[in-house]
């Protein structure tokens, strides 16, 4: 446990090393657990600020040779394309002083090209070493998507379907929706079948402690 409630920005499950760098979001996801709760299996991830390239850099340095890691997962309590810099930046900085094979994933909303304008976000992070990503899609049309995930655009279920598209030529894709009472979970795996991508049911975490 996090006895001493500091704010982590590196946190792991078994092998995986996860990397909390934002908590800021494109959505206000009505089933999100940053809702209900201030962490995970015994890590706080509410962040006061965002973290510094230089910090996140210093708290990957003290685990990263303590274990035989078998990824590196960029997911917190918050979008990590909202900091797409330090995505790639700290990617980078892994890949030249990890010595080992390691799989790198981005936890994603998909809306990666709504917040970066401009930007070749899969190209780009593909070019900085990320080998897949997962995306939360929660919606088989756009009308139960605005209202479960409640998007800041009126045009986010379909940039999201649009970088499906776009990553899965580049990247290993799948796309991801929680088991809840609004949520359809058949009609989604239809719709990633015809996506030509996979498809993971994630379980509701409770708000019941």
């Amino acid at each position: 446990m996090n006895k001493n409630k500091k704010t982590n920005i590196v946190y792991w499950i078994e092998n995986k090393l996860y990397l909390n760098i934002t908590n800021r979001c494109s959505n206000c996801c009505k089933f999100c657990i940053k809702n209900f709760r201030e962490g995970l299996t015994g890590f706080k991830l509410k962040l006061s600020k965002d973290p510094s390239i230089t910090k996140i850099i210093e708290e990957i340095k003290d685990v990263l040779n303590k274990k035989n890691w078998n990824e590196i997962i960029f997911c917190g309590f918050g979008e990590p394309t909202e900091r797409l810099d330090v995505v790639l930046e700290v990617t980078k900085w892994i890949k030249r002083y990890y010595g080992k094979p390691i799989l790198f994933r981005i936890n994603t909303n998909g809306q990666a090209y709504l917040i970066n304008p401009g930007i070749e976000v899969v190209k780009e992070i593909k070019k900085a070493g990320i080998d897949k990503v997962s995306v939360s899609l929660n919606a088989s049309e756009e009308t139960t998507y605005l209202k479960i995930c409640q998007p800041k655009s009126d045009k986010a279920y379909g940039a999201v379907l649009d970088f499906i598209k776009k990553a899965k030529e580049e990247l290993d894709v799948e796309v991801t929706a929680v088991a809840i009472e609004e949520v359809n979970l058949n009609k989604i795996k239809l719709l990633a079948d015809k996506l030509g991508v996979k498809f993971r049911k994630r379980e509701y975490v409770s708000c019941i402690f």
